[in-house]
């Protein structure tokens, strides 16, 4: 399914089946009205959430994560996060469990979030990348690939096999940074994403994305393998690298 409808989905809590009507739209239109949408989620209440961003700079920063996991929940500290001062939002975020943070990622719309995403410690965003993986979430470490240094990208979609990145670089908010992200990782694994997909039809969509975004040298180390793909995946992956 489309990339753009299933990160709509997400955004509505719906199944993305209900938005297959969409299909036919244009991909930067459905994120064009993603991004509306999300705008309109984050900015509801706005006065209410600067009040309890300003009212959380009184307490004690592990006072205030504490009440975060067991008061206010993923989805209102989400909510909260773009609106708070940075160094305090990192103080905070450092003293939070991986499985919440992971929890209000999935919530977060990181564009609100950048300064304190590029601050918090590289261990505890790869811990929370884990929990992501372990949930099989790649919409949200799609979303924030674009948001982290080079070196924690690495780290992050390194933990991730081959179906799991596909997946990945299938939802990224950027689509021009496939192939910079591939390239973090080594020769190597680009081969093997396309032996991987061509023993699972499921994996055909992203793999196909994949090698679309690709830029001609590696679309180079790609045209060998296409022997050994499914006749259908071959005439596919074909017009992908045209």
């Amino acid at each position: 399914m489309n990339p753009e409808i299933l990160k709509l989905a997400r955004v509505l809590d719906v199944d993305p089946a209900r938005l297959g009507y969409l299909a036919d739209v244009d991909q930067g239109e459905v994120r064009l009205l993603r991004e509306q949408m999300t705008t309109t989620l984050f900015d509801a209440n706005l006065v209410v959430l600067e009040r309890m961003a300003l009212a959380s700079r009184l307490l004690p920063a592990g006072v205030t994560a504490k009440i975060a996991e067991k008061v206010f929940g993923p989805l209102l500290c989400a909510r909260i996060a773009g609106l708070v001062d940075v160094s305090r939002g990192v103080d905070v975020a450092k003293r939070l469990s991986p499985k919440f943070l992971a929890s209000v990622a999935a919530e977060l719309d990181p564009r609100r979030a950048t300064s304190i995403i590029t601050r918090i410690p590289v261990a505890t965003v790869v811990a929370v990348a884990e929990e992501l993986t372990r949930r099989e979430d790649w919409i949200t470490l799609g979303r924030f690939v674009g948001h982290l240094p080079d070196d924690t990208v690495r780290r992050c979609i390194g933990l991730l096999d081959d179906a799991g990145l596909l997946h990945t670089a299938y939802v990224l908010d950027d689509r021009s940074r496939i192939d910079h992200v591939l390239g973090l990782l080594g020769d190597d694994r680009l081969p093997a994403l396309v032996r991987t997909a061509a023993a699972d039809e499921s994996l055909w969509a992203p793999a196909l994305d994949v090698l679309a975004h690709l830029n001609e040298a590696r679309r180079a180390t790609v045209r060998p393998l296409l022997d050994e793909l499914p006749e259908e995946l071959r005439t596919r992956a074909e017009a992908a690298l045209a």
